[in-house]
């Protein structure tokens, strides 16, 4: 093209192409290991949940329907089809209910992509031990990560899904670390992915296809790993190119030296958190700080009268919209709505989310009180305080309480536990695993850089539990 923009920052594809085919379970320090490991559990129960839900079923039947080479499963259903396919539909399941791990700054959640792509090659290409796994899972949250750093805010912004976009170079790193692709064919491989990366922010306010997004996303970087193998093409200058790369078209504010920056000595994997509530994470210090203040005060929520919410932009543009009974990605998705749920149950679990409920008088009457608004303050503290909220409640009295949350629990900043997440894996898998089947997953993940094939939990996870979704949904 004549007059074409000059590369963003030079040989960045090139760069993170030879990180994720050179990495080795040996370069990872024991930290990232650890977390790894709690993110692979996460996302194990995340998937099973997942893989019962509408949505994920609707998909499931298509690729019934199509049928193709019966090389892995679909989790949860008995069935199987190939890779990609398998993929397509485990990793929708992931991404299905909100409750996905979360790297803040690149707005990913990577263990819904990772899992199914790595355990899903792992039942495809048989023996494959923990500890390829494990790189494989680094290769994608360290490439991806950076590439959602890069795009900064300003690609949600700008209306697109991260997930379904920055998410295609999560999904291609670690499929093509696993395929042992050299750095050259890493680099198509990020290049193919990334032309097909796809995902609109309208889906949030009421479309099943938001969790789609995932699954083509999953899908797409395994295409884009088996057809570099082979000797395909993709953009080479993917990421930097000035005129039709990814930053230039996909952002309109991007920070390109985020692309390689510490890579290799800085590990974005250390700064993923995990959600525990089944809603969008920027809400969640919102929920945190209406907990906080109704334990230490003691106030029931028909003395409240109003809450103010104040945000940061993004925050407020992502989830402060008018509520609407859309459905329930909309409810999950919406600010007021969660703190509805939250004023009167005392939590948010994913039995607050049915069509009924999304109806519910008394959860309408309460959203009436909730006001949010932008908050200079926290707008001034930076990309960081994304999440964070000041909050005040005035009763019915007169009296007001308030609370400032700066870091929700489960993030970075306000960690928690390996027990914690073991916990809410069995949550989402109860009634779906025995409880001797969740006690096996947890302890695989907990040696898994120890085992030597995946076997026992494949087989965990190929079951058909659909007769559990059946007996949900006569209820």
């Amino acid at each position: 093209m004549s007059g074409e923009p000059p590369v963003l920052l030079q040989h960045a594809t090139r760069d993170l192409a030879r990180f994720a085919a050179g990495l080795r379970y040996e370069d990872l320090p024991p930290e990232v290991v650890e977390r790894a490991k709690l993110c692979l559990l996460d996302g194990l129960g995340v998937c099973l949940q997942g893989a019962l839900l509408p949505w994920t079923r609707m998909v499931q039947e298509v690729v019934e329907a199509e049928g193709g080479v019966p090389a892995a499963s679909l989790w949860g259903t008995g069935l199987r089809g190939s890779l990609s396919q398998a993929v397509l539909v485990n990793s929708t399941a992931g991404h299905g209910f909100e409750m996905d791990d979360i790297h803040k700054e690149s707005i990913l959640h990577p263990n819904s992509l990772t899992t199914p792509i790595a355990l899903g090659w792992a039942e495809a290409e048989g023996a494959v031990s923990g500890r390829e796994l494990l790189a494989a899972i680094v290769a994608g949250y360290e490439v991806g990560t950076r590439v959602g750093n890069a795009a900064t805010m300003a690609l949600f912004l700008d209306g697109f899904h991260p997930q379904g976009t920055s998410g295609t170079f999560v999904a291609a790193a670690t499929a093509g670390r696993l395929r042992g692709l050299d750095a050259g064919r890493m680099q198509h491989a990020l290049g193919i992915a990334g032309s097909m990366a796809a995902g609109l922010m309208a889906a949030q306010e009421g479309a099943m296809v938001k969790r789609l997004h995932a699954g083509r996303a999953a899908q797409s970087g395994v295409l884009a790993a088996a057809l570099a193998a082979r000797g395909f093409t993709g953009i080479t200058e993917i990421l930097e190119a000035g005129y039709g790369g990814y930053l230039s078209s996909f952002s309109s504010r991007p920070v390109p030296e985020k692309l390689t920056a510490g890579l290799g000595e800085s590990w974005e994997t250390l700064n993923v958190g995990f959600k525990m509530y089944p809603t969008v994470t920027s809400i969640h210090t919102a929920l945190d700080a209406l907990r906080q203040l109704m334990a230490a005060h003691g106030f029931p929520h028909r003395d409240i009268a109003r809450v103010d919410v104040g945000m940061g932009h993004m925050t407020y543009v992502h989830t402060a919209w008018p509520y609407r009974p859309a459905g329930i990605t909309a409810a999950q998705m919406n600010l007021s709505f969660g703190l509805a749920v939250t004023a009167l149950g005392g939590t948010v679990t994913a039995g607050d989310f049915t069509e009924e409920r999304l109806r519910d008088p008394g959860l309408l009457d309460f959203i009436a009180r909730v006001h949010a608004h932008e908050d200079s303050g926290i707008e001034a503290m930076g990309a960081p305080f994304r999440h964070a909220c000041r909050m005040t409640v005035t009763l019915r009295d007169g009296a007001t309480h308030s609370h400032e949350e700066l870091n929700r629990r489960g993030s970075p900043e306000n960690p928690v536990s390996f027990a914690e997440i073991e916990a809410k894996f069995r949550g989402n898998v109860s009634g779906i695993l025995t409880d001797r089947e969740a006690d096996q997953v947890v302890s695989h993940v907990s040696h898994f850089e120890r085992l030597s094939d995946c076997g026992e939990l494949l087989a965990i996870l190929s079951a058909d539990r659909r007769s559990f979704a059946l007996t949900e949904e006569v209820r």
